[in-house]
């Protein structure tokens, strides 16, 4: 068991700590103490707005502000942020820390674009600022930092002016994984939003079919009847059975998707359904039993060809556990921090079931196949990767743990992850 702090104040419970976690969302060990009795600080009660400028859209604000609570201030005003990651449960501080992206990666990039300074305590005790021209090697290691190089006390972000708080959606059947492929690049010279979901379950050729998803800001012309943000939550009560959970049923559950997304459409949309489809749902993960599953995100470098995105897929087939779900984006824009995630090319996020030596060996054949075609993983949804299968694909992390070292000398601040992945000791 950890011993975690909880308090509005997050300058005094970050002095002994370990580690800042937020809400908990990373999929993997990213947010877990490296080791059971260590001190770590919890930031949600840190949630004050410090500023928001009505000009220029600067908002600064304490790291454990959420996402949603950010929603709810100012989407009904016409701001919201430019990037916004799957879920709205989520802190400031976390999306700094992870770096994250959305649907919008080819337009706007990631969320580290738009930071424009950070306030947090070293390792050493020292609260300090940065920016990209105050102290920058510590603020682009702290942009997709894991939440390793200090604790972040409070974010300033450049917010976005929308026309409008609906979403205008397209949606596009697809019956061929590699029209998808064309169609999400495609669609990204005209959409700001785009995300693909596939069917890796179905056999033969439609193994790959899917729907394409495209969306923009809707303009007050089309926002044309008010829009409540209080949305009605359902939680699942149980764990479904794991008599269910299994590739028969699974493939008429996506047969099911696939057939209610059959005819084109395009209008109007509730941007909690486009953003975060899965909000809706308290406790969703349930919905894969007691054993639960893994998501593992790569993204492929693709530049004129799709070659290497059909090849992974592939790749996909010949898994001896099911790819339950596959979320597909474009990524255009490397990221900013020093060991971001995202590079040019295509995004992979899959959902395997958790059978443990099985998901382990899937897990290290997805990653030998990233590394052999210069690809990277989100380390936010990371569990399973190796070590040595880290270094092999990032050649960054030398120089990231050179400038952890440099502000932590005593190496004071570490996280299960940093444990398994980067030679911290536990």
């Amino acid at each position: 068991m950890a011993d975690e702090r909880l308090s509005e104040n997050l300058e005094r419970i970050t002095r002994e700590a370990t580690l800042t976690r937020g809400l908990g969302r990373s999929y993997g060990d990213a947010s877990l103490p490296h080791a059971s009795g260590a001190r770590i600080a919890n930031s949600v009660l840190a949630n004050r707005l410090i500023s928001f400028n009505l000009e220029t859209g600067a908002l600064r604000a304490e790291a454990g502000l959420s996402l949603q609570s950010l929603k709810e201030i100012f989407l009904p005003r016409g701001w919201f942020t430019p990037v916004t990651p799957g879920t709205q449960f989520v802190t400031l501080g976390g999306m700094v820390a992870s770096d994250v992206h959305g649907k919008n990666q080819h337009v706007e990039g990631d969320f580290g674009h738009h930071v424009r300074w950070i306030r947090l305590r070293l390792g050493s005790g020292e609260i300090v600022e940065c920016s990209e021209t105050v102290e920058p090697e510590l603020f682009f290691a702290t942009i997709g930092g894991m939440g390793l190089t200090g604790h972040i006390l409070e974010v300033e972000i450049q917010m976005q002016r929308v026309e409008s708080p609906w979403i205008w959606q397209r949606r596009e059947r697809i019956h061929d994984v590699a029209i998808t492929l064309r169609r999400l690049r495609e669609a990204g010279e005209q959409w700001p939003f785009t995300v693909a979901w596939l069917d890796l379950l179905a056999d033969g050729r439609d193994f790959g079919r899917g729907a394409l998803m495209c969306g923009r800001w809707a303009t007050r012309a089309e926002a044309t009847k008010p829009l409540s943000l209080q949305v009605k939550r359902r939680a699942v009560p149980v764990d479904v059975p794991g008599i269910v959970l299994n590739r028969r049923a699974m493939r008429l559950f996506n047969a099911v998707q696939f057939k209610w997304s059959q005819r084109d459409s395009e209008g109007l949309e509730h941007p909690e359904t486009f953003f975060y489809p899965l909000d809706k749902l308290l406790d969703w993960n349930r919905m894969y039993g007691k054993w639960g599953f893994i998501q593992h995100q790569a993204v492929i470098p693709c530049d004129d060809s799709i070659e290497p995105a059909l090849q992974y897929f592939d790749l996909i087939r010949t898994l001896e556990v099911p790819v339950y779900l596959c979320v597909l984006k474009d990524c255009a824009h490397e990221g900013r921090g020093t060991i971001s995630f995202p590079l040019q090319g295509y995004t992979f996020a899959l959902d395997l079931p958790f059978r443990p030596d099985a998901t382990q060996r899937a897990v290290d054949r997805l990653n030998e196949f990233v590394i052999e075609n210069g690809g990277r993983i989100y380390l936010t949804k990371d569990g399973h990767t190796r070590a040595e299968h880290l270094r092999a694909m990032d050649p960054r992390l030398d120089g990231f743990n050179e400038l952890r070292r440099r502000w932590d000398p005593e190496g004071r601040i570490r996280s299960a992850l940093s444990v398994r992945l980067l030679g911290d000791t536990p």
